[in-house]
């Protein structure tokens, strides 16, 4: 089965036209080589998928016929993506929440005297 089939089949992603151009970007690894969308993936196969910031590492235990269901993904891979890049993701959501989107206006009042303390502390 093709790597962006397969890929679509185990719902990592949601059509498989985008899974094409994961490949195509090179955000997807099989073995440890960068792959075009039609390279047939086997078992055993160890793939390394970035998508939304995190590396996921994948094992193919099993090739699926056609789509499967969300409760079945686990029957066709192994995730062996490490519990620490989703904690570095939880830390990235937090400080993102501290800055203005560009074009946002003026601060208000609030942000004012935030940034007033702020500096202020860094002054003493």
């Amino acid at each position: 089965m093709r790597i962006d089939k397969y890929l679509w089949c185990i719902r990592y992603f949601k059509t498989r036209s985008i899974a094409t151009e994961a490949c195509k970007k090179g955000h997807i690894r099989v073995n440890g080589e960068s792959v075009k969308a039609s390279k047939t993936v086997f078992n055993n196969d160890k793939i390394t998928l970035r998508k939304d910031q995190i590396n996921y590492q994948i094992e193919v235990l099993d090739i699926p016929a056609n789509r499967v269901g969300a409760k079945l993904v686990d029957l066709y891979r192994k995730d062996t993506t490490p519990a620490e890049v989703f904690e570095k993701l939880e830390l990235l959501k937090y400080s993102k929440d501290y800055y203005r989107k560009k074009g946002a206006g003026r601060p208000t009042k609030k942000d004012r005297r935030e940034i007033d303390d702020y500096t202020e502390d860094d002054e003493i």
